[in-house]
């Protein structure tokens, strides 16, 4: 009876001792964050013959990640970019420099594989535009619809690099300007980035 009693014991005992081993098992990290240099080209919109872009510009991209499993988790972001709104018509052009900020959340969809993770993301967001140097014009939020796809391409055990594609849906800045009033319009924001990140 004894022995047995400590043959049941010893087997528990070990199966106890095995569960850390097993629950140490490497798989896709639950959390990450990333920081990458970003671009921003905004396409050109026309409303009752005003034209409205943007100039091209670089930015700076802030991620944070948490993955519910293997494969679904969400992330939120901050970005900065400074470029300026441009209007023009037959009547002439205006230009705002402009500060712009970008704050969004979104679902991520992951693949993850040894050294390369595709994903996909869909989410919300919000643009702030800040005219800088230009106190007679106000700053303007819009809301933003936001898509994007990109790689993750692992370096080290934490380390790895992406490169990633965002588009912002969003109607453009009028800055509550009088002689911009009316002319609210659809328009799209493409933003490229490249960075490094680190998962845990």
């Amino acid at each position: 009876m004894f022995q047995r009693n400590f043959a049941t014991m010893m087997i528990a005992g070990a199966v106890l001792l095995a569960l850390p081993a097993f629950s140490q098992t490497e798989g896709p990290a639950r959390m990450d964050v990333a920081v990458q240099a970003s671009g921003s080209f905004v396409a050109t919109t026309i409303q009752n013959g005003v034209n409205n872009s943007a100039s091209d510009s670089g930015g700076v991209l802030g991620t944070y990640r948490y993955f519910f499993n293997t494969h679904s988790g969400v992330e939120v972001n901050y970005g900065y970019a400074l470029n300026t709104q441009k209007y023009s018509s037959t009547s002439g052009a205006t230009g705002v420099d402009t500060n712009t900020h970008e704050v969004s959340g979104a679902y991520v969809f992951r693949l993850p594989y040894r050294n390369v993770t595709p994903f996909a993301l869909a989410g919300a967001g919000a643009l702030v535009f800040n005219p800088k140097n230009l106190a007679a014009v106000s700053t303007q939020t819009r809301g933003s619809f936001v898509y994007g796809a990109g790689v993750d391409f692992r370096l080290t055990h934490g380390l790895f690099l992406r490169a990633e594609y965002r588009g912002f849906v969003y109607d453009a800045p009028t800055y509550s300007l009088q002689t911009l009033s009316g002319f609210d319009r659809v328009t799209h924001r493409a933003e490229p980035s490249v960075g490094f990140g680190y998962s845990f």
